[in-house]
């Protein structure tokens, strides 16, 4: 993704410029899967880790990105799709692999539709499932 649409998102989204967001949100869309801070961290080796969790934090909080938990106690960041900035498209699947501590998004398997009672608003659904990567799972058959 280039420079200028990643600005023209941020800017969607409501996000004021500044050097820092623009590399930790393409960061995250290059990375095409959600990463962790420590992720982001080593991706970005010359950044401070509190800068870098200043970016997320604002970028969350103009949902320009969306925050999963991916169970082990660590959040995972992802860049949101929609082009509505009132909406997050973490409306699918997540898969952990609990041996390289990845998370991969299943964009294509939607989450089956929850009924709630009346008076029940659903914000954000996390439906995280664990296992082993195609990588993993190989390794893992053939030791």
């Amino acid at each position: 993704m280039h420079t200028n649409e990643i600005e023209q998102q941020l800017e969607h989204h409501g996000v004021k410029l500044t050097a820092m967001r623009l590399l930790v949100y393409q960061e995250l869309k290059k990375a095409n899967r959600p990463l962790s801070l420590r992720e982001l961290e080593d991706r970005m080796p010359t950044a401070e880790r509190s800068t870098i969790f200043r970016a997320l934090t604002l970028m969350l909080e103009h949902r320009a990105i969306h925050a999963i938990e991916d169970g082990s106690g660590s959040l995972r960041y992802e860049a949101c799709e929609s082009d509505d900035h009132n909406h997050h498209d973490d409306q699918h699947i997540h898969f952990y692999c609990e041996n390289c501590h990845r998370t991969f998004c299943f964009r294509e398997t939607r989450i089956p539709r929850v009924d709630t009672p009346e008076g029940f608003l659903i914000s954000s659904i996390n439906y995280m499932v664990k296992g082993f990567c195609p990588d993993c799972a190989r390794r893992h058959c053939l030791a």
